[in-house]
């Protein structure tokens, strides 16, 4: 079993890579496979400075591993040519869309090829008459939600990275976001994908029919492995119709438990609100005291809720929403009557990641969940675990499926603060899976929870998954070293 001393071995190593850069030459890439890559994509797109490699280096979680070489492919047949040299080379490469996750999954931990997608960033097709589009992997989400808008489509998945996260690292992490509560995650939408195999063979997955059930579904099964089976060149996307309006309403509780006995309430009444966002306490103080935005001191948790469908029917199912919670602790209700309300009542949502900062300059972001009626539990869990440790944990997420962002809030230059950041962390995800729920709602793996694996799945069913990378990577040379350490 890896842990964290081996994860932190990890670290020191990629670290001692890059100091050693600078006195020798790259200890796995040579100037004879530079000039490959250079005949492959063209030598602007390839570069071995140091400054555009440390460019590629680190992601959200700012963990730090210098690649040896990056290179920007704009075709499959480019990345296909790529994988065959880096197969035969027995060269790692690490796939890369923006660089936005928060658990390392695009970090090149052994050096090698960096393989940015940005280059690849077309909409090929927005079909209007079968709600299908094709697109390359290096579209960023929200330019996507906006080109099927202005045709009356909507792709209703929305991580809080959508403004530069790309769809092919969406797909590759399965993302979610708020409005999955009602809509699905990221998987739920990919009907069709091509690939290029660690081997450099160019295949395709499903189609841009809503059925199709030959064969194994490889569509699913590359969707949320985190790039370590196939790199993602096209996908295949199902669409819906765009919701006629939408109306928010932000409802403040005197107690948590108040707001997630109001989900279970508004669900079990049949119910499926757009999102269910929430925000406990600690949340609201940090709000308080980095914001303008007005919130009453008796509110110790808020949910943001947004219907959406026909503009009639959005008014009576608000109502309806109201008066099935006001009986729970509710402390105020503000309903969005335009646009700009409801922009205004998201702002309070908004604020919460730069007021963080207020409590304490480094974060953990973790992304545990839980069944939506044992969220107030485990947010009783989370607050004995701060208090246990002496470090702030502040927690907010999506309420309508239990997914709670537990956010670990230390100062790194306070000796023993990231040890005891990493014990906290390893119990929220034991608290969580005592409640039968799980270590990662959407951010997936990587190498930050890769060492608590064996938390959640068997070993068994660990060997299972391994076994299927092993058959189709067995070189180990696409994203090495992500979800299981010791691959």
């Amino acid at each position: 079993m890896f842990d964290s001393a081996t994860l932190r071995l990890e670290r020191a190593n990629a670290n001692e890579r890059e100091a050693d850069f600078v006195l020798k030459e790259t200890q796995m890439i040579d100037t004879r496979i530079i000039r490959i890559l250079a005949d492959i994509v063209g030598k602007e797109n390839v570069s071995t400075e140091k400054a555009d490699r440390l460019c590629y280096s680190y992601d959200a979680t700012q963990q730090k591993f210098l690649p040896d070489v990056v290179v920007h492919p704009q075709t499959a047949a480019e990345i296909s040519l790529i994988m065959k040299m880096a197969n035969a080379e027995r060269i790692p490469v690490f796939p890369r869309g923006a660089g936005s996750g928060f658990t390392g999954g695009s970090l090149p931990t052994r050096g090698g090829i960096v393989l940015a997608t940005e280059r690849m960033n077309q909409i090929i097709e927005i079909d209007t008459e079968n709600l299908v589009a094709t697109v390359e992997p290096g579209v960023v989400t929200e330019q996507f939600q906006q080109a099927v808008e202005k045709v009356d489509l909507f792709y209703p998945p929305d991580p809080a990275s959508l403004k530069f996260s790309t769809l092919g690292g969406n797909v590759a992490e399965c993302a979610g976001g708020p409005r999955c509560v009602k809509y699905g995650v990221t998987k739920d939408f990919i009907i069709g994908l091509e690939i290029v195999t660690p081997q450099g063979d160019i295949i395709t997955t499903g189609g841009p029919t809503m059925k199709g059930v030959v064969g194994y579904d490889l569509t699913k099964l590359i969707c949320g492995s985190e790039g370590t089976l196939a790199i993602i060149t096209r996908i295949i996307i199902k669409l819906l119709p765009l919701p006629e309006a939408k109306q928010t309403m932000l409802v403040l509780f005197d107690s948590i438990d108040g707001a997630a006995q109001a989900v279970s309430n508004i669900i079990g009444h049949r119910i499926i609100p757009a999102t269910l966002e929430f925000m406990d306490g600690r949340t609201l103080d940090c709000v308080r005291q980095a914001t303008d935005l007005q919130v009453p001191e008796a509110a110790q948790a808020v949910l943001i809720i947004e219907v959406d469908g026909d503009k009639e029917f959005l008014a009576k199912q608000a109502q309806k929403i109201a008066d099935i919670i006001q009986p729970l602790g509710v402390v105020e209700t503000r309903i969005a009557r335009t646009a700009a309300e409801s922009e205004a009542l998201w702002q309070i949502r908004r604020s919460v990641s730069a007021s963080l900062r207020k409590v304490n300059p480094d974060k953990f972001n973790e992304d545990i969940c839980v069944p939506r009626s044992k969220v107030p539990e485990m947010i009783r869990k989370v607050d004995a675990i701060s208090e246990k440790y002496g470090i702030s944990i502040v927690n907010f997420g999506h309420a309508g499926d239990g997914n709670i962002h537990v956010n670990v809030m230390i100062d790194k230059k306070v000796a023993g603060e990231a040890e005891k950041a990493e014990k906290a962390i390893e119990e929220v995800f034991k608290g969580a899976l005592e409640l039968g729920g799980t270590m990662s709602g959407e951010h997936g793996v990587g190498i930050a929870k890769a060492p608590y694996i064996p938390l959640e799945i068997t070993e068994k069913a660990a060997d299972y998954m391994k076994a299927i990378k092993k058959a189709l990577d067995p070189n180990n040379i696409l994203n090495p070293g992500k979800i299981f350490l010791d691959q």
